[in-house]
């Protein structure tokens, strides 16, 4: 029975390493010295972070989920086992960023107020996530 949860804790820890990449990009994006930094980018990675914690928190509990990148529908699914998401509604706000940077014409003016707060925001989701999964001795 062992190797089954290891293998969870494996997969956990690459949704985790994978949300840890797209934070440090997207904090990086803001210290980027362009007349402009990519804000649409920074906000696409502060999203994709928040997206894959939640479904890190997710497989640890074996729970599965569509394919999506809609972050209120993750953190509903979360609501059945965590007391945490009310805290992190606002997190819902980066779904539009999921498909800005990936499609021409869903290109959204992404401005530098609004990339630092989705790099915020993202923190956020990730701390709560991490302190939701002890076991993994983050």
């Amino acid at each position: 029975m062992e190797a089954p949860r290891e293998k969870i804790l494996q997969k956990v820890n690459e949704w985790l390493a994978r949300a840890d990449e797209d934070l440090q990009l997207a904090a990086y994006g803001l210290t980027m010295r362009a007349r402009v930094p990519p804000y649409r980018l920074i906000a696409y990675h502060a999203q994709q972070c928040a997206e894959k914690c939640l479904k890190a928190f997710l497989v640890y509990h074996n729970v599965e989920f569509p394919y999506t990148h809609n972050i209120r529908k993750l953190l509903a699914l979360c609501a059945d086992l965590a007391d945490w998401t009310a805290a992190l509604e606002d997190a819902q706000e980066l779904t539009v960023y999921a498909m800005t940077a990936r499609y021409p014409g869903e290109d959204l003016v992404v401005t530098d107020e609004e990339a630092r707060r989705t790099v915020n925001v993202a923190e956020r989701v990730r701390t709560r996530v991490r302190a939701a999964l002890p076991e993994l001795n983050l």
